[in-house]
């Protein structure tokens, strides 16, 4: 790949993962299905109480385990800082710094939670369009109420 074929593909990317905050936060679960590569694995064994449950393989059971996890919950996050290797001309690799505010119902255990870390993931081109094939999340701090 040339650089202008590298940097398309990294924006393509960084829009990638910008549907991916957006749907999550916007609870639109066939748009969050569709960032993920139809194999793709999802390890969230990083958050509070989690479980080897906690990884999870194939983008329609990754987009319910997110669902079942944050559908009632008002979610809010942001992506910074990219960190994007393209490593051939259908894969790449990228670590995203991260921020999170997630609001629970009233009527909740946990109200609130205000995380910070980082998004370690690779992609593969399908199609003609990148998808996320692993995405692991690595915490640096949890303030919790």
């Amino acid at each position: 790949m040339d650089l202008f074929e590298q940097l398309v593909a990294i924006e393509n990317i960084k829009r990638l993962k910008a549907r991916y905050f957006r749907c999550m936060d916007t609870k639109d679960w066939d748009g969050f299905a569709e960032v993920f590569a139809p194999d793709a694995v999802m390890d969230m064994t990083s958050e509070v109480g989690a479980t080897e449950e906690a990884i999870t393989k194939g983008n329609i059971e990754i987009a319910a385990f997110v669902r079942a996890h944050v559908g009632d919950v008002v979610t809010v996050h942001h992506g910074h800082t990219p960190e994007i290797d393209v490593t051939s001309p259908t894969t790449a690799t990228g670590i995203w710094a991260m921020e999170d505010v997630l609001r629970w119902p009233e009527e909740a255990p946990l109200q609130a939670l205000h995380g910070y870390g980082h998004y370690h993931e690779t992609y593969e081109l399908l199609g003609g369009s990148w998808r996320i094939a692993t995405i692991r999340l690595t915490r640096l701090r949890l303030d919790l109420e």
